[in-house]
């Protein structure tokens, strides 16, 4: 008998501050229980031409998992507030976001763990490394708090997953990647900004301290594979807990195409990081 055709999951779209593409859609199991979340946050290069549909395949797929999928839309070059640092702060309070929603749509705050695509890969990573931002930095905190007179802080992640990933924005810049895309983003050079390249790529502040996932195609023609295989050495050197999947004969598009092997490769260590995740928790709660 042919396989029964199941009904699309229709997501709820959700604004996470008071500017048009500061809004996500939440993809939500259909079991009750209190579910890990998966922020998705899509590529093309930080510019405006490229949206959140594109992760759409990624977040059905996820959420007939188990998974809360939060796909998030953020201002991007070429938007009004994009680039340098409203893309940040986008990203930043789209995550944090999710402690107002955690309540009502039982997102498990324990269990975040963002995963990127291409310019998102480097957003996912950002994410993580957002703690090590320098407090004077214009990315530094968060405009979300819980309760009144709380302190900002970052949203904690239990991890980070990057598929071919734009991680070290020296290098891009370095590269002239996609037109000088990064310039675009931080609005200067390396030599004219450093500080603006210290605070917002993620291989300038390792170690970040929590455990990453890269995965890369060997023919992806978009990001240099040296980026991923670069960033994954040093920050193993470092003693960050890294897992790096260099995959033959993948592109850059396969890493999200929910039918691919790439992907299948993705659940599996997604899972994996998640199981331990709640191992170091559970060891935790019992030393104390």
């Amino acid at each position: 008998m042919p396989e029964e055709k199941r009904s699309p999951i229709t997501p709820v779209r959700l604004p996470y501050g008071p500017e048009y593409l500061q809004f996500g859609e939440l993809y939500l199991p259909e079991r009750a229980g209190l579910h890990p979340v998966i922020p998705l946050i899509h590529g093309g290069y930080w510019r405006a031409r490229y949206d959140l549909t594109l992760m759409h395949g990624l977040a059905e797929d996820l959420a007939r998992r188990g998974y809360a999928a939060w796909n998030i839309e953020y201002r991007r070059v070429g938007d009004t507030g994009g680039a340098w640092p409203g893309t940040f702060h986008d990203v930043a309070r789209a995550v944090d976001y999710l402690r107002v929603l955690a309540p009502q749509y039982q997102l498990d705050l324990q269990r975040v763990v963002p995963i990127g695509h291409s310019a998102g890969g480097h957003l996912a990573f950002w994410l993580a490394a957002r703690p090590r931002i320098a407090a004077d930095s214009p990315l530094a905190g968060s405009s979300i708090a819980t309760r009144e007179g709380e302190q900002a802080m970052p949203l904690p992640l239990a991890g980070a997953i990057s598929l071919a990933g734009v991680l070290n924005l020296e290098t891009a810049w370095r590269l002239h990647l996609s037109n000088d895309a990064v310039i675009e983003l931080l609005g200067e050079t390396f030599p004219n900004a450093p500080e603006r390249y210290a605070a917002a790529s993620p291989a300038a502040m390792l170690p970040l301290g929590v455990p990453q996932v890269l995965i890369h195609g060997t023919r992806d023609m978009a990001v240099p594979i040296e980026i991923s295989r670069d960033y994954a050495t040093k920050a193993q050197s470092l003693g960050d807990p890294v897992t790096y999947l260099e995959l033959e004969g993948i592109d850059h598009f396969d890493v999200i195409d929910p039918g691919s092997p790439a992907w299948e490769k993705m659940l599996e260590v997604l899972q994996a990081l998640l199981r331990e995740s709640g191992e170091r928790r559970d060891k935790d709660s019992q030393a104390s």
